[in-house]
């Protein structure tokens, strides 16, 4: 196994299995801490782990679904994964996370094996910004929560502490580049992770932090295992910006790009807030 954070932090077990279900244990012990439980990138991060470590997995990662029951402990957990569904291009998952005897998470993952097209495009366009070697990195100890020493930031613009360049004007959208800590080559596993990555828009908006928490996430895969192979372990260029915030809930989209300017998720999830 990798001695990378991530890798340690994901490594599942196999309890039992059959043809189309799983039962794998896994124990974060005590990584990517949040300001309850781990990070909720992470956590996402496990249900697609335990699809992909399935021995009747067929395909790629191309929607993920997690709704978030509650934070888990610093102790073992379960996680559960069974093909519901399959056709000759889709595979469509039920996964749940299960720590002493309740359900902490649950999720769906959609597999896909993509075929050749003659036709594509992108309609979003990567924001023109500095390079990552002008903007400077974030100091992420001290006042921000435990998780952030895993990655790299440098905040472009909308950040929120001492050192980022906050919001102008009324707006939450944020701007950064953002990469593995230590550098690690992509995968669809530390994609899925940073899509999480971004601060919750109510933090950026008022410029303070404040109970929050994702409840759902559901994130896109545009990327396939020759796009994550040209990124490596260079800087993505991530953007998010909410929605409505209303009556203790809002929503917030987010995308990530390439190096290279090649757009590999979008992103979307429902935060609860309490101030």
């Amino acid at each position: 196994m990798s001695s990378h954070s991530l890798d340690r932090a994901l490594a599942l077990a196999p309890v039992t299995h059959a043809e189309t279900e799983a039962v794998f244990s896994g124990h974060y012990q005590g990584l990517y801490a949040n300001m309850i439980g781990p990070f909720g990138g992470l956590m996402a991060a496990t249900v697609l782990q335990g699809v992909l470590q399935h021995p009747s997995r067929r395909g790629d990662p191309l929607s993920v679904t997690v709704n978030f029951a509650s934070a888990l402990a610093d102790a073992p957990f379960e996680v559960r994964s069974q093909l519901a569904r399959a056709t000759r291009s889709t595979q469509h998952w039920q996964v749940s996370v299960m720590q002493n005897g309740q359900v902490a998470l649950t999720g769906t993952v959609m597999l896909a094996t993509r075929q050749d097209s003659s036709w594509e495009a992108t309609e979003l366009v990567m924001p023109a910004v500095p390079p990552v070697t002008e903007v400077p990195r974030l100091d992420t100890e001290g006042f921000f929560p435990p998780w952030l020493r895993h990655y790299a930031l440098h905040v472009v613009a909308g950040g929120i502490g001492p050192q980022t360049p906050p919001v102008t004007g009324r707006t939450s959208e944020s701007t950064l580049w953002v990469r593995d800590e230590p550098p690690r080559a992509l995968d669809f596993l530390s994609l899925l992770a940073l899509s999480d990555v971004f601060f919750p828009r109510v933090f950026v908006a008022r410029q303070q932090m404040m109970p929050a928490g994702t409840v759902t996430l559901t994130t896109y895969f545009h990327a396939d295992a020759e796009s994550l192979a040209r990124q490596g372990a260079r800087e993505l260029l991530g953007v998010a910006r909410g929605n409505r915030f209303h009556r203790g809930f809002f929503d917030q989209d987010a995308e990530l790009w390439s190096h290279d300017g090649e757009l590999l998720v979008t992103t979307h999830q429902v935060v609860y807030f309490k101030g």
